[in-house]
């Protein structure tokens, strides 16, 4: 689909509003109840529902396709991230009326991340076919590492070698000091824990950015499609976080169903690569792809439920 740098901008800077305002109505630091997780949740889905419905009005039911199928596997992989901001939060003891402005600007280092990678990522779809086989193996190998134990569901969260160097080398103090960052104390500057959390989750989203990234890839190529379903995917994700944080230990089966579908992904990846080999290979929809993830999370969230009712009454006896 050619999109007009006009509409291009135009995106961008209604999604600035957006933030924005989000960023305004949350801008003092406050336990954020369920209600207002709630009514955020509601208003950020309600916003892609309205988006889609454009792009099937302007662009055709393909693209509207396109977007819903990227924007529910990109929101999959956020309820798995969840799981390792709330080890990050537990973990870096983040007081309650913190937590939201920490997730709102870790969320917008994420989009901005994503940004770069998207635009990467589709300069290289456009020159290097071969792209689609290294695309799929990521994603392959990425559902391996989840079926295995090694996805974001562990129960441990471990520093990467970048946290862990800034916490070696960078002065800090021992207390939160509310939403400052850094401050300055007997004539230097010391960072405060708030930054050393935000870069926790600014880091660790970048590496979830590697799977996630190649998986909407798979599903369209088109980068305004990409780029805006990662975006109102993410900017869910804070209110989702003061959702369902009490309710991710009961998806258990979660890391086996996102399992499947970055491995279905991959397998479509390797797929649309074979023909430039000279190979034919079947094609899967977009339509086909949605329902397949659709059928996937539904079957997951069903299978967890009654296996989480059963370990916890298994522990209290």
């Amino acid at each position: 689909m050619h999109v007009p740098v006009w509409v291009w901008a135009a995106t961008i800077l209604g999604l600035l509003v957006l933030i924005a305002v989000d960023f305004l109505v949350g801008r003092k630091p406050h336990e954020v109840s369920l209600k207002e997780a709630g009514l955020w949740g509601a208003f950020w889905v309600v916003a892609a529902g309205l988006f889609c419905g454009g792009l099937w009005l302007f662009g055709g039911s393909g693209e509207a396709g396109s977007f819903l199928a990227g924007y529910v596997t990109e929101k999959s992989l956020s309820v798995d991230n969840l799981f390792v901001f709330v080890l990050i939060m537990t973990r870096f003891a983040v007081p309650v009326e913190l937590r939201q402005r920490v997730l709102l600007v870790g969320v917008l280092l994420a989009l901005v991340m994503r940004t770069v990678f998207i635009a990467l990522g589709a300069a290289a779809i456009a020159s290097f076919t071969w792209i689609f086989f290294l695309f799929g193996a990521v994603l392959v190998w990425t559902a391996w590492k989840l079926v295995t134990g090694g996805g974001a569901t562990a129960e441990e969260y471990h520093e990467n070698a970048l946290l862990r160097r800034v916490r070696r080398t960078v002065p800090t103090t021992e207390d939160y000091r509310g939403t400052r960052l850094s401050v300055r104390e007997g004539g230097r500057r010391l960072m405060t824990p708030l930054f050393v959390v935000i870069l926790a989750i600014g880091t660790t989203d970048l590496l979830f950015a590697l799977d996630s990234i190649p998986a909407i890839f798979g599903l369209t190529k088109d980068p305004y499609i990409v780029f805006t379903a990662n975006a109102f995917a993410l900017m869910g994700l804070r209110q989702l976080y003061f959702l369902v944080g009490g309710l991710l230990d009961r998806l258990v089966y979660l890391s086996y169903g996102l399992a499947v579908i970055l491995a279905f992904i991959g397998v479509k990846l390797f797929l649309e690569a074979l023909p430039s080999l000279g190979l034919h290979a079947p094609h899967i929809s977009t339509g086909l792809s949605l329902a397949v993830i659709a059928v996937v999370l539904a079957v997951t969230t069903a299978a967890s439920l009654p296996a989480a009712r059963r370990k916890a009454a298994a522990t209290l006896r």
